[in-house]
């Protein structure tokens, strides 16, 4: 049965043994409380990625990584209730997520690294 959580309450799921998402935006139907609790030692992208937004707005990253319809549809099984949030409190949700910690720069020097391996590689191997 689905219910209406405050954020307060979203924000007391925030570990590996009770861990609850906010997913969602006014774009896809408004934001909805998960609890992935159960998922996290199936989540293809590991569990650190969940943890580190538990009891926390995750529609940024969500649809940042760009989620199949699959995923979407999984997603739905996990479903605890709505979010009974204000649009200026979810937009201060928001803001956080978008400061830029320097895991962009992460990505890249990671993401060059396999690049310069790959050709390596092959440049060895021809």
């Amino acid at each position: 049965m689905s219910k209406t959580l405050t954020l307060a309450e979203v924000a007391a799921h925030d570990r590996e043994e009770d861990c609850y998402l906010i997913i969602g935006n006014e774009r896809t139907g408004g934001a909805k409380v998960y609890d992935v609790t159960k998922y996290l030692d199936e989540h293809p992208g590991g569990d650190a990625v969940l943890l580190e937004l538990a009891g926390k707005y995750a529609d940024d990253m969500f649809e940042d990584i760009g989620h199949s319809m699959n995923a979407r549809q999984q997603l739905k099984e996990f479903l605890v209730g709505t979010l009974d949030a204000t649009e200026e409190e979810l937009q201060a949700l928001r803001a956080p997520a978008h400061t830029g910690n320097g895991d962009s720069f992460l990505l890249v020097a990671v993401a060059g690294a396999l690049v310069a391996a790959v050709g390596g590689y092959f440049v060895f191997m021809a």
